[in-house]
């Protein structure tokens, strides 16, 4: 059996068998990305939706800075993070550079702009369709963008997912801001960019499988989703 054959293989028997560094790298993971995604979920779909229903000055350079903002290099997000934590930034004293908190700053600071402008022109859309209607009920601009928030909460679901996606797959930010600490800071992308570099190739196959494994149940869910809203409204 060649090098890669055997490195696969030891790669499946590290999942099969639940591999304590592998199980700790891949929770870390998660807790690190779920966190970041609801942080910035709580942030950004209010966001979305009042940009989808309010008309005010500036409007539209908020549109184009967020999506200028979904297309911003991580690495770059990571800087300014490290910059923030670091012992001469404005928040050095609270000593979380090189922290799992730190990831999820730098990893919420990427997911807001991706969910708050996916979520506005899924808002946006649906207002266009049910102003008439809203208005005639008498309802505010409040009460619109939460009953629209409501109404299209399938979509929204799926651009959570993409957010938490987008976080779950991150490598720049959070190696500038965590470090890639063994046991401390080290989630899946980072890990197995310095395994890969060490020459080992089991844990980073483990991983990667791992990694390509939720993506592709993420995509699973999102079509789910999708394809309940398609049958419940037509």
């Amino acid at each position: 059996m060649n090098t890669l054959g055997l490195a696969f293989q030891q790669a499946i028997d590290m999942i099969s068998r639940g591999d304590p560094e592998l199980v700790e790298i891949v929770l870390l993971s998660l807790r690190v990305s779920l966190t970041a995604t609801l942080i910035a979920s709580g942030i950004a779909l209010p966001i979305g939706a009042a940009t989808g229903v309010a008309k005010f000055p500036g409007r539209q350079v908020l549109i184009v800075i967020f999506n200028a903002l979904m297309g911003l290099p991580p690495v770059v997000i990571g800087l300014l993070v490290y910059l923030l934590l670091s012992r001469a930034g404005p928040l050095g004293d609270y000593g979380l550079l090189f922290t799992p908190t730190a990831m999820i700053i730098a990893q919420t600071i990427l997911i807001v702009p991706i969910v708050a402008a996916l979520s506005r022109q899924v808002i946006e859309d649906a207002w266009s369709e049910y102003s008439e209607q809203l208005r005639s009920l008498g309802a505010g601009l409040t009460q619109s963008a939460l009953t629209l928030l409501w109404d299209t909460r399938f979509s929204l679901v799926t651009v959570v997912l993409a957010g938490f996606g987008r976080a779950a797959a991150e490598v720049g930010a959070v190696m500038i801001v965590g470090g890639n600490i063994a046991g401390v800071t080290r989630v899946m992308t980072t890990a197995i960019a310095l395994e890969t570099s060490k020459g080992d190739l089991p844990l980073a196959l483990g991983l990667g499988i791992v990694l390509i494994s939720l993506v592709l149940l993420l995509n699973a869910v999102a079509y789910g989703v999708k394809r309940i809203a398609q049958r419940r409204y037509g």
